[in-house]
């Protein structure tokens, strides 16, 4: 009998083909719609491999009702929707998507930088609303990029991917790790700096380390506080990071000029979040990975990692 597998979102075609060759397959028909919660908690009972997003919380309670289940290949970098501890106490092995996604995220991360810098989101409503009448010496005037000073938090293949792109820009990269990386300082002309250094001088800072509970509001008031009154915030790492009630304090009473999100603690967003009242914020709907040839190699990485698991065999990207 072959393995039965469940997959959380409809996925190409190719992907389930190569996944239906040695798997029973079942798989939730919406593309845009998480599969509900009570769906995931019957079909988990007797599946032997779960094929998830990070939009599933595969937590605890979910594990016990797992009978067979060997493992659990989420497709994403980040892992902190899953319940590693208790995934391991089963002996349920549990995967993830590193490195494809790399160069795609750090250009998203740098485009947000750039259209919070230079307000093209208001800019465009601006146009497309009426409302440019003329030309006005300071309309719409934003921060220069080129040449100022960017702070990374979190010096992974990410970090590393944007700071090659600050240097594009002739930009002061500063960064603030759990280690030290000298040699990625020699190679691309970095300087290590405490993590309150590397907020008080920064022009823009971006927060690219792993949601952990070390992680849990890394950024919150005391942080903002720090950072001048002309910087710019930048998340597309994970929710939860970024004290969200602090970050709206700060942008509404000026402590910080903008900021830029493609994550939030809650996904989807409440359209009433106080967040989504402010200008001085570009807001995204987690599209970091959000190029097509990327999310097809994290499909089928995810979809080798599955099928490694079920072979027996460990996965190239076990957690």
């Amino acid at each position: 009998m072959k393995p039965k597998v469940l997959i959380t979102r409809k996925l190409p075609d190719e992907i389930i083909s190569k996944i239906e060759r040695a798997c029973e397959v079942t798989m939730w028909e919406y593309s845009d719609t998480p599969i509900p919660r009570d769906v995931l908690e019957e079909k988990i009972v007797d599946i032997d491999g779960l094929f998830c997003m990070i939009s599933e919380t595969i937590d605890e309670g979910l594990l016990e009702k797992a009978q067979n289940l060997k493992v659990v290949s989420n497709m994403a970098v980040g892992y902190n929707n899953i319940d590693v501890e208790a995934a391991k106490r089963k002996g349920i092995m549990v995967t993830n998507t590193p490195g494809v996604l790399t160069e795609t995220t750090a250009d998203l991360t740098f485009a947000l930088l750039m259209a919070t810098a230079r307000r093209i989101p208001e800019a465009s409503e601006v146009l497309r609303s009426g409302e440019w009448k003329s030309w006005s010496p300071l309309g719409l005037t934003g921060q220069d990029i080129y040449g100022a000073t960017l702070g990374i938090i979190g010096m992974g293949r990410i970090g590393e991917a944007i700071a090659k792109r600050a240097k594009g820009f002739d930009m002061k990269v500063l960064y603030h790790n759990r280690n030290r990386k000298l040699e990625t300082e020699d190679r691309l002309g970095l300087q290590f700096v405490d993590f309150d250094s590397l907020l008080k001088e920064s022009d823009f800072v971006c927060v690219m380390t792993p949601y952990t509970p070390e992680t849990k509001n890394l950024i919150s008031y005391d942080q903002l506080k720090l950072m001048k009154n002309t910087a710019i915030l930048i998340n597309t790492a994970r929710g939860g990071i970024v004290n969200e009630k602090d970050l709206f304090d700060a942008l509404k009473n000026g402590e910080i000029w903008a900021a830029g999100l493609d994550v939030f603690e809650e996904e989807p967003v409440p359209r009433s979040h106080p967040l989504l009242t402010l200008p001085n914020l570009v807001t995204l709907p987690h599209i970091g990975s959000a190029s097509i040839a990327t999310r097809m190699k994290m499909a089928n990485v995810a979809a080798t990692n599955l099928l490694q698991a079920l072979q027996g065999e460990t996965p190239l990207n076990l957690i």
